[in-house]
């Protein structure tokens, strides 16, 4: 299948990026902070996994290959499907998720959307034994956003996971104190999720 693609970032939407490579252009299903690392116009390597439906063909993109793998490890748990380890690998870095799973922490996972208390403790169960320690390694790194834009961004992904806007522009002023001076949008994001599913 298609490990990865390479090339010029056509187009960046809420839930996807189409990159040109050898002049077709592929679109690429990505998290928001994934898609905060993208630009259009610029050269991208994004690792991909193809999902295959009767139906439909589906590329999904990711910002490192741990990511990747971890969205196609959580796959093999019962009752999880694509949307939901996309929405797994937009919420938890793969090291908070390895955490999660390795200290039987069912309300980090049902911070998800989508996995509610007996989906999660599915996840643990079988996932326990082969999802590995902590690598110790942060998500490849995201591309600073600047000041402004990062707000955008995570209001955007905010949106593209499900919330309405006004719990998305509540939960972007709620992290703005995060932010510094170099945004991480994609901590942020999650920071982001945190503050929506506490309230």
């Amino acid at each position: 299948m298609i490990a990865y693609v390479r090339g010029q970032v056509a187009a960046v939407t809420l839930s996807s990026a189409v990159v040109d490579v050898g002049g077709v252009g592929l679109e690429v299903m990505c998290t928001p902070g994934t898609l905060a690392t993208l630009r259009a116009g610029h050269t991208a390597t994004l690792p991909t996994s193809m999902i295959v439906r009767e139906d439909s063909l589906t590329l999904f993109g990711f910002v490192d290959d741990d990511e990747k793998s971890i969205f196609e490890l959580v796959q093999t748990a019962s009752g999880v499907g694509p949307k939901v380890a996309q929405a797994i690998t937009a919420v938890l870095a793969p090291d908070d998720l390895r955490r999660a799973i390795a200290s039987d922490d069912v309300k980090t996972l049902t911070k998800v959307p989508g996995i509610g208390q007996k989906g999660a403790q599915r996840i643990i169960l079988e996932l326990k034994d082969r999802i590995g320690a902590p690598t110790g390694v942060r998500p490849g790194s995201v591309a600073a956003a600047s000041a402004e834009a990062w707000r955008e961004q995570v209001h955007q992904g905010l949106v593209g996971l499900g919330w309405t806007t006004r719990d998305a522009e509540k939960a972007v002023d709620a992290v703005a104190p995060e932010a510094g001076d170099v945004p991480d949008v994609g901590a942020l994001l999650r920071a982001a999720l945190r503050s929506l599913s506490k309230a």
